[in-house]
């Protein structure tokens, strides 16, 4: 693909995302001197006999991201991995996935912007071979409401960088 062609895809969706992201993660840091971004991705339940990152074995339902420990405060990776243990699933940290862009560039703790990836396995709501809902789909869309709601409630300005308003 030439590089005008992958501009012409990029521009008009992912730029202004970004732009978006980040003017609300600036006002977030202006207004509470802190902010806390989840980023959600999905993952195949099983890496397949050619993986690398999990030599084949079955995925755990959810695998926190927080680029071991240098994108969010460890505080907040670990009340989200309490949070969806109580809610039964079960939970791992950074493998086979420790974050991605998302986590690497607006992780940045010392200014009080922290980011975690949560990976949810496909095979907890999907059939993955017909890509369609299963029967686990709404538990699934109710428990991440419920997880959401519960660290939307937790009071993290103690995570600010110590200055309102702080760049990235």
């Amino acid at each position: 693909m030439a590089y005008a062609e992958a501009d012409q895809r990029i521009r008009p969706l992912y730029m202004p995302f970004h732009e978006a992201l980040r003017a609300l993660l600036e006002e977030s840091l202006r207004s509470f001197g802190c902010a806390v971004l989840i980023v959600w991705h999905s993952m195949p339940s099983g890496g397949g006999p050619a993986a690398d990152d999990d030599n084949g074995f079955d995925r755990p339902d959810i695998v926190l991201g927080d680029r071991y420990g240098t994108s969010c405060a460890g505080v907040v990776t670990a009340e989200a991995e309490r949070i969806l243990r109580r809610l039964g699933y079960s939970v791992v940290r950074n493998n086979p996935y420790a974050g991605g862009f998302n986590t690497e560039h607006y992780g940045k703790p010392s200014q009080g912007l922290h980011a975690l990836q949560i990976e949810l396995n496909r095979a907890l709501y999907m059939d993955e071979d017909r890509l369609e809902r299963s029967a686990g789909f709404v538990q699934v869309r109710e428990d991440m409401t419920a997880f959401a709601a519960e660290m939307a409630s937790r009071d993290w300005t103690s995570l600010g960088a110590g200055m309102r308003g702080a760049a990235f």
